[in-house]
């Protein structure tokens, strides 16, 4: 037989739930009570159904007829036999209880005991006869009996299903029929089904027909049909009982829970904090909201650094201790309803002093806190009413200073983000960078410096547009682009050792083709992105003069910077080509300033060529592999076939060899 599929599996569950019920309830063990044994049957059978394509049962050999079964059913079956019989194990005191051995999740009912119709006294019999039988013994009976199994194919089906000795399971049946076994088997052995007689007293083979159909018709009856049920009630006086120690318990939860809610050492002011286990006197004093670190508004102007360190606390709520309470406990102890983030790289303990606040007002429908703690900027959000749907995000911002720390992220909804821009700030604008040609429009800031709602490529679906912050200082103006960060990154030009801000119209030009690319970096932890077109190349056939940008990412923690290689074609208006990409790579960075890379480009003509480019140092570039060519100087251009791979390599002018940017 070929593999099971799970809708293979689910027809032959559907079709034949009731059969496979009643197969269940059979195996397990009778102690088990009724009510019980008819809940763990559905659930045995409910279980059974595969989570993905299974290998069907192997066939040693050509069955009997009476054995051959649809394969979906015969996988089922298996399933339930397994979890039937691994149901009958007691429970031990150290082992580890299984899935089988415990009481079904569901189905469950409430308030009802629910049992089959009752048999006649041949029922009865069958049913303390089944009783005294081993749980691998009462499956060989069912198979035999019900369904008709023969001694081999009952063999495979029990050892399959994970009995531990399927010859002693026949065994057992085989005594039993031979009347070595007390009990009410006298009366069971006359119920042979049609053309069936009892067994003789002289030891008859196991596989004979006689044997195979004893007790069908009885395993057929109403008596053990676990579909087919009657409801009684349950045991009405315990659970009376039962209900009022729940509402006792009920009562002495509430009271405690509004004790811990009154002021004093509770947890319930803190709003969506999780509750305190441990006391310890530095880290209360860094949730004390009394504490917490306030810088004037005319620190700023004489510090010598322009970092987050000397941002004023600035809002309409840095006097509200409530709030700030709540905000610095969801920071120690965020509670399971707090939608949490971090950037990569990120700590998100509690703070290890007293933070500096930053800002605390209202903005848009929500309530919000900025901390930094020197390493870290923290943002806290709460809606304006309750504390449900609390925030929570962490953000490195080490070693920010000057144009890296000029704003932060207060809020973003609705497509749009709000930004806290630096006391040193002059003003403020918005740029888009798929339009170099358009001039910026001006950003309007409220009296703490929280900016207007401007639409962020961050939460943006396409790259229709992507706008940036630009803002003003006292010595120039700067780039800021919302990458999905608590504190925007600096976008850069030029080389690795002297990039400047992307606001010249070059610049400009350039990153007007490569914006798209910065989704790649969403949500990295990026601190800057610098572009640099390392190389300007002339195309074979006159198709015009390329250029080659190099754009690297750095990340605020020092690792995960990525390096991404585009090719510009002659055409201004069509966005830049991805040739290469890397990861924690020094290629185009201050460390390695050099960078070689390729692509496969087909001219206007039809024709396929190798282009590979390199920076400023590079002598020579050679091509191997499906194309082999090598050309004097910065750049190559080789024919190729369509599809052509090959491999890049360059040589610099002191002689060092250099691998191609992948």
């Amino acid at each position: 037989m070929g593999p099971v599929d799970v809708e293979q599996a689910e027809a032959a569950l559907v079709e034949r739930y009731p059969r496979l019920v009643r197969i269940a309830y059979l195996v397990l063990p009778p102690a088990m009570g009724r009510n019980r044994r008819v809940l763990t049957a559905h659930a045995l059978v409910q279980r059974a159904l595969p989570r993905r394509r299974v290998p069907g049962p192997a066939v040693p050999e050509a069955r009997r007829p009476e054995d051959a079964v649809d394969p979906g059913y015969a996988y089922v079956r298996g399933e339930v036999l397994r979890q039937a019989l691994v149901a009958g194990l007691p429970l031990r005191r150290f082992a580890v209880p299984r899935r089988a051995q415990l009481p079904p999740l569901l189905p469950q009912v409430w308030g009802l005991r629910l049992f089959p119709r009752a048999g006649g006294a041949d029922e009865l019999a069958l049913d303390q006869l089944l009783a005294g039988l081993s749980a691998a013994a009462r499956a060989a009976y069912v198979l035999r009996g019900l369904e008709r199994q023969g001694d081999a194919e009952v063999l495979r089906v029990l050892a399959a299903a994970g009995a531990a000795d399927p010859e002693s399971a026949l065994a057992e049946l085989a005594a039993l029929e031979e009347g070595e076994v007390p009990g009410p088997a006298e009366r069971v052995a006359a119920q042979a089904g049609p053309g069936r007689t009892p067994a003789p007293p002289a030891a008859p083979s196991p596989a004979s027909p006689a044997s195979r159909l004893g007790g069908a018709s009885l395993l057929e009856s109403p008596e053990f049909d676990p579909c087919t049920l009657q409801a009684r009630p349950g045991d009405l006086l315990r659970r009376r009982q039962h209900g009022r120690a729940v509402l006792v318990g009920a009562v002495a939860l509430l009271v405690c829970g509004a004790l811990l809610g009154l002021p004093g050492d509770g947890w319930g002011r803190n709003g969506a904090a999780a509750p305190s286990y441990a006391r310890n006197p530095a880290a209360e004093a860094a949730l004390d909201p009394a504490k917490v670190k306030r810088v004037a508004p005319a620190v700023w102007p004489g510090a010598v650094r322009r970092d987050f360190s000397v941002w004023p606390a600035r809002g309409e709520l840095t006097g509200d201790a409530p709030l700030l309470r709540r905000a610095l406990a969801v920071w120690a102890r965020p509670g399971g309803a707090v939608e949490s983030s971090a950037t990569p790289g990120t700590p998100v303990g509690p703070p290890m002093g007293p933070p500096q606040l930053l800002f605390a007002g209202r903005v848009d429908a929500a309530r919000v806190v900025l901390f930094h703690d020197g390493l870290r900027i923290v943002r806290y959000a709460e809606p304006v009413e309750g504390t449900a749907g609390a925030a929570l995000d962490f953000a490195r911002a080490d070693g920010a200073e000057g144009p890296g720390a000029s704003a932060v992220v207060v809020t973003r909804a609705a497509g749009n983000v709000r930004y806290l821009t630096a006391p040193w700030v002059t003003g403020t604008a918005v740029r888009d960078l798929l339009m170099p040609g358009k001039a910026p429009w001006a950003l309007g800031r409220d009296a703490h410096g929280v900016t207007d709602a401007v639409p962020s490529p961050a939460l943006a679906k396409g790259c229709a547009r992507w706008n940036t912050l630009q803002v003003a200082d006292g010595s120039g103006g700067r780039l800021l682009g919302d990458l999905g960060e608590l504190v925007p990154a600096r976008l850069l030009w030029g080389p690795p050792g002297a990039p400047v801000d992307a606001t010249g119209r070059e610049a400009r030009a350039v990153w007007a083709r490569t914006a798209c690319q910065l989704t790649t970096v969403l949500g990295q932890g990026v601190g800057s992105v610098r572009a640099w077109r390392f190389a300007r190349q002339s195309l074979p056939e006159g198709a015009g003069r390329a250029a080659w940008v190099c754009t690297r990412a750095e990340t605020w923690r020092g690792t995960g910077s990525r390096v991404l290689a585009q090719f510009l074609s002659p055409d201004p208006k069509v966005p830049a080509a991805p040739a290469a990409r890397a990861q924690d790579v020094p290629a185009c960075g201050v460390r390695e300033p050099r960078v070689l890379a390729g692509a496969l480009w087909q001219a206007p003509a039809g024709g396929w060529y190798v282009l590979a480019a390199g920076g400023p140092d590079v002598a020579s570039v050679e091509v191997t592999g499906g194309v082999t060519a090598r050309a004097e100087g910065a750049t190559l251009a080789a024919k190729a076939g369509a599809g052509a791979r090959a491999e890049l390599r360059a040589t610099l002018e002191d002689g060092r060899r250099m691998p191609a940017l992948r």
